[in-house]
């Protein structure tokens, strides 16, 4: 049963990640050619990002009432409706229909983040961090399908541009909601788990660890937001470097932020989860510093690298360090609060990304995350003894 499930939660997040791809790709360019104001180009994205924010408490409440298997595959039914959005606003080429499919897409998104939570129960609570970190890992396959469904559907409806893009897409999110369909029970779905005793939501967050652990997520999600974000301005647009070589850049971050699923979780029962997390915080620190050191094709190349690598470590050790926090009976509070507040971070990233990449330069950015991984460190250090650090449920 947990094979089974890690498998079908792995496909789905290939899926998942190249609808993210295709929509974080397509949202500027398509916006750009709807858009009667040009600087409203990226809203479509930027209010994807915000739905995932404020859908994320209501998705775990959904799935605490109706699980995780009926939750997840309600949510691959919104990605369709959202690809189908998409289709009707190129072809009618309104703007405002692609602003409903871009939110419509966030809603789907706010679910698919719940995908390492569900591979985590899935599992002896032992083998969660190697649950988690190989579902994550699908979303290799994604980077790589994903740019390849743009081209090939690109001029597939010959009539409107991008069409058939939206159109396979939406299939991809058909056979998604059936494979939810196959997934087994969980730890915490057998019956009256719900009904055993429950700690205060004020008391799950008054706990140092929990408080690290989200810290951790937001700012790992946040600081690789905000830099990943204003790098295709940054490159293309102000130091002039072509589509290719950007979304080179682009991919070999993806890339890294995803490949190291493949030892994350054994790195964690091996050094421990703060250890894990505090080199990854170093190396969202390595990537400010590359960036402080020019901005060359090579300068950029290295510090997204650096920045997918930090990603992962830092929010797969803080999703592994949150699942220690609480009771299996809590799990869906405590992961609404988790999820709320890593997304609301990142969508205050994506907004100002944008913003400060124009008004103050690259520079200024990349010494903007600089405080927020120092004050993850102390927090890690602080923590490093507690006994819920090393805590197996």
């Amino acid at each position: 049963m947990p094979i089974r499930n890690i498998i079908i939660l792995t496909l789905c997040q290939l899926i998942s990640a190249t609808g993210a791809i295709v929509v974080t790709t397509l949202g500027g360019i398509i916006g750009s050619g709807l858009a009667s104001d040009p600087t409203l180009a990226t809203l479509p994205v930027s209010i994807m990002v915000l739905c995932i924010a404020a859908s994320t408490i209501p998705a775990t409440v959904l799935m605490r009432r109706i699980g995780r298997k009926f939750g997840f595959a309600l949510s691959s039914l919104s990605a369709f409706l959202a690809c189908l959005l998409a289709c009707l606003a190129l072809y009618l080429q309104s703007f405002g229909i692609f602003i409903a499919a871009g939110a419509t897409f966030g809603i789907n998104l706010a679910f698919t983040q719940q995908y390492r939570y569900a591979a985590a129960e899935s599992v002896d609570a032992r083998f969660s961090p190697r649950a988690i970190s190989f579902v994550l890992f699908g979303a290799i396959g994604g980077a790589l399908v994903g740019p390849e469904l743009i081209l090939f559907g690109q001029f597939a409806v010959a009539e409107v541009q991008y069409l058939g893009t939206f159109l396979m897409l939406s299939m991809f999110y058909v056979l998604q909601s059936g494979l939810f369909l196959f997934l087994g029970s969980m730890r915490g779905e057998e019956a009256g788990a719900e009904h055993q005793p429950q700690r205060s939501l004020r008391e799950i967050i008054a706990q140092p660890v929990f408080k690290v652990a989200v810290l951790g997520g937001a700012v790992a999600y946040g600081v690789m937001t905000f830099v990943m974000t204003a790098t295709p301005l940054s490159m293309h647009v102000h130091d002039g470097f072509s589509l290719q070589e950007t979304s080179r850049v682009i991919q070999s971050h993806v890339l890294a932020m995803y490949v190291p699923s493949l030892i994350a979780g054994l790195v964690i029962e091996r050094i421990g989860v703060t250890r894990l997390m505090a080199t990854g915080a170093v190396a969202l620190i390595g990537a400010c510093i590359v960036g402080l050191q020019g901005q060359s094709y090579i300068h950029y190349w290295y510090a997204l690298i650096l920045l997918g690598v930090g990603w992962n470590f830092l929010y797969v050790g803080g999703t592994a360090m949150v699942t220690r926090t609480y009771a299996i009976s809590e799990r869906f509070r405590a992961q609404a609060v988790t999820e709320f507040s890593i997304f609301g971070v990142a969508a205050l990233a994506s907004l100002m990304a944008g913003m400060i990449i124009h008004v103050y330069g690259w520079f200024t950015l990349i010494v903007v995350p600089l405080p927020m991984l120092a004050l993850i460190l102390i927090g890690l250090f602080r923590v490093r003894r507690d006994p819920l650090v090393g805590r197996i449920q």
